[in-house]
């Protein structure tokens, strides 16, 4: 099997990286100042361990991969990007016969639970990983892994149907390259309970912290409302404590120096990515709050925040977890 990792940047270059390095064919999938990085002087992968140089083949657009029956497509582009990237894919030809659509699988490597629907629409065999990975990119062709003895956990499975041999080939290579690789029948009840821990993101990006005292009471109450919208959706999700096992010690963030783990949001902002996924985290619970009747002030006040801070370009800590509060408080959701 080869791994086409569309959107090489933080979890895609950390789990292209180690897949490469673990000997199996992969091609990263990069654009701008990261691809032109990537190409010439190769992946900077910096692990516990030290930092790894990795010469993986890098391509910057679709028509430059002539695809093969045996490639597996891993999507790792923000859920903003995701259309984009899908329409992009689905329709190139695969050696053969057939498009991409019609005959490879393709994971979704992503945080939010709307990526996998959207790509079922253009694929046929779509898998859902719930991406437990601390990782960072911030700089052109680097990437920062700090956990070990494991990179991450990645829970995978097929979108509806749970095991198949497929995901279980995957799992295989993926735990032959130093990642934890389980099975899951239920995916998505996996990536849902991710989804409740990722509500935290958008306090970290928006106040440059999620650590003190009202940035946590930001969190928990966050956290609640997703959690009772959940549950008046009658939707499965993992446990805190479930995950929290998941990782079972072997998952663990190790000091690297000069690097602090930060969240996916809190890197968009302070890369002026000019977007950022909270519309499918915050913005997810928002949604199903309002289709069940549950109220989610705090969700949709931190989605308005977010949305603010890219539009006027604000560095991570734009604004303080006591302002947020004064604007739920005021109601001031967007």
């Amino acid at each position: 099997m080869r791994y086409i990792i569309i959107g090489s940047g933080a979890v895609g270059g950390s789990i292209g990286g180690r897949l490469h390095e673990s000997g199996r064919a992969v091609v990263l999938v990069a654009r701008g100042a990261h691809f032109e990085a990537l190409r010439d002087n190769g992946l900077r992968l910096t692990v516990p361990t030290g930092t790894l140089t990795l010469d993986v083949p890098v391509v910057p657009r679709p028509e430059d991969v002539e695809l093969r029956e045996d490639d597996v497509l891993v999507l790792a582009v923000k859920t903003q990007d995701s259309v984009a990237a899908l329409d992009a894919w689905a329709a190139r030809p695969v050696a053969g016969g057939g498009t991409a659509g019609e005959r490879l699988p393709l994971v979704c490597a992503q945080n939010g639970v709307e990526n996998e629907r959207l790509a079922l629409r253009r694929f046929r065999e779509v898998y859902g990983m719930c991406v437990v990975l601390p990782c960072s990119h911030l700089n052109p062709g680097e990437v920062v892994a700090p956990c070990g003895p494991n990179t991450g956990a990645l829970v995978i499975g097929r979108y509806g149907t749970g095991p198949d041999d497929t995901a279980r080939r995957i799992a295989d290579d993926l735990e032959k390259a130093r990642f934890l690789a389980p099975v899951a029948a239920d995916v998505m009840r996996w990536k849902y309970g991710k989804l409740l821990g990722n509500l935290a993101n958008v306090v970290e990006a928006v106040c440059g912290s999620a650590s003190d005292g009202a940035a946590r009471d930001l969190v928990a109450r966050a956290q609640a409302e997703g959690a009772a919208t959940l549950d008046a959706a009658g939707i499965a999700y993992a446990s805190g404590p479930e995950i929290t096992e998941l990782r079972g010690g072997t998952v663990d963030p190790q000091p690297i120096p000069g690097q602090r783990a930060r969240s996916s949001s809190w890197q968009s902002l302070a890369r002026g990515a000019g977007s950022i996924e909270t519309d499918y985290l915050n913005g997810e619970i928002v949604l199903l709050g309002r289709q069940h009747g549950v109220p989610t002030p705090v969700n949709a006040a931190l989605q308005h925040a977010a949305r603010e801070s890219v539009r006027q370009s604000r560095e991570p800590g734009g604004l303080t977890a006591e302002e947020l509060s004064r604007r739920i408080t005021a109601g001031v959701t967007g």
